[in-house]
């Protein structure tokens, strides 16, 4: 089994939201909600990113711009967005889905999620991850 395959597996196996898979081994796995998964992985594994595989429940933008950030070759979403999709395309990134989807919702669905808000005027992948960092920040802060 490739990568891919194998953080597509573990994600259902294992009733996860983000799992990232390099050189047939699993590097990062989390069961945490919304983006602070990934920008923990990108905290903790840094450059080991570059050339991995991930399989994530819900990809956006957001997330999207975090993969091209982190040097992510190809990625599995159960949701993903179109601007997600644009922006694998764009970065030559290998994406599959199972459901595509015009907006990706907050976690209380009443409305856009503020990660993607915030993509919307980003195209910088290295802005992004600052921008996304310090809103996650703020929200737990917040709280």
């Amino acid at each position: 089994m490739n990568d891919l395959g194998i953080a597509k597996d573990q994600l259902c196996r294992k009733d996860l939201t983000l799992v990232i898979v390099k050189n047939g081994g699993v590097v990062f796995e989390t069961a945490s909600h919304r983006i602070s998964g990934f920008l923990g992985a990108i905290e903790q594994l840094g450059d080991r990113l570059e050339g991995a595989s991930v399989a994530d429940r819900v990809v956006g933008k957001a997330i999207a711009l975090l993969c091209i950030y982190a040097g992510i070759r190809e990625v599995y979403a159960e949701v993903l967005s179109r601007k997600a999709k644009t922006v694998f395309k764009e970065n030559e990134v290998l994406c599959e889905w199972s459901k595509l989807v015009d907006t990706i919702l907050g976690f209380n669905r009443s409305g856009v999620c503020p990660f993607e808000k915030a993509a919307e005027g980003i195209s910088d992948p290295e802005r992004a991850y600052e921008t996304f960092k310090e809103l996650l920040q703020s929200f737990v802060a917040g709280k």
